[in-house]
């Protein structure tokens, strides 16, 4: 019997009626949903049919998640470098990263338990912090705090110094989030399936500060300047520890780290349209 494990959206009525016809839907396709405590206690009788486990399995057969970009984040770095792929239905604003909407949702499931899924090879941005390794989906983000002089962040590709510049922060982000803060940035939409990552400053006090695309083998790494205030490290959004002053962290490109659950057809520029809108009219 194949297994589905089940992450859902942080905000659970949003996603409670989606649990039961997922639960429905693998029980008539004869697959285990399994979820922990934490994601059954959510939804109340929604998620009477779901298997309980003290933690997901290592390798399940699917990851189902039930919610916006966040979630699926979250599972893409839960079952990196498994092999597992991750199938999402949009329950939050944007959904990128989703296969379907939620209006869609029975569907959608009930074809992907069918097999009738294709997977998409999903870059990684690997870094170290306070001694702990992450991977990042979307981006890598170092902001100034709150009520913090501007911040002085340098970055080095491959050995060399690129920028030196005051700013309220840095972004690296993957072609996936290319669409995110980088985009906020000005920075360039880099499609799916391009080989390397964009680095953009966060609001650059400078008339020359520009997006770079770096390519997939050098090695970034972003420097705070001695004598400032930490500046905060975050992994897709979610906050990972601190960039002292002095200091500098590494940040590597790491090829087909997860792997997205997409319908067949789904295409890239029809993603960006469907979402963003024409890039020109």
């Amino acid at each position: 019997m194949k297994t589905a494990a089940l992450i859902t959206h942080s905000h659970p009525p949003a996603a409670t009626e989606a649990v039961a016809v997922a639960t429905a839907v693998a029980g008539d396709a004869g697959w285990r949903l399994v979820a922990t405590e934490g994601e059954i206690s959510k939804h109340d009788q929604a998620a009477a049919g779901v298997e309980r486990v003290d933690s997901l399995p290592a390798d399940p057969d699917l990851c189902l998640v039930l919610g916006g970009d966040g979630s699926i984040l979250y599972a893409l770095r839960r079952f990196a470098r498994t092999g597992v792929p991750v199938f999402g239905v949009n329950f939050g604003t944007v959904g990128f990263l989703a296969a379907v909407e939620r209006d869609d949702a029975e569907e959608g499931i009930r074809r992907a338990l069918g097999g009738e899924t294709e997977t998409i090879d999903l870059p990684a941005l690997a870094i170290e912090v306070e001694g702990e390794g992450h991977f990042a989906f979307n981006d890598v983000s170092f902001s100034r705090r709150p009520h913090d002089r501007v911040a002085e962040l340098s970055y080095r590709i491959a050995g060399e110094e690129v920028g030196n510049v005051r700013c309220d922060g840095l972004v690296a982000a993957t072609p996936a989030g290319s669409t995110g803060y980088n985009l906020a940035n000005q920075g360039p939409i880099l499609a799916w399936g391009v080989k390397g990552y964009v680095v953009s400053y966060i609001s650059p006090h400078s008339l020359t500060a520009r997006a770079l695309v770096v390519a997939p083998s050098d090695v970034l790494s972003v420097g705070n300047a001695a004598g400032r205030e930490p500046v905060d490290v975050a992994i897709d959004g979610a906050h990972a520890g601190p960039l002292a002053p002095g200091t500098a962290i590494d940040i590597r490109f790491t090829d087909a780290a997860g792997k997205l659950a997409q319908l067949p057809g789904t295409s890239f520029y029809h993603r960006i349209r469907e979402k963003f809108g024409h890039l020109a009219v």
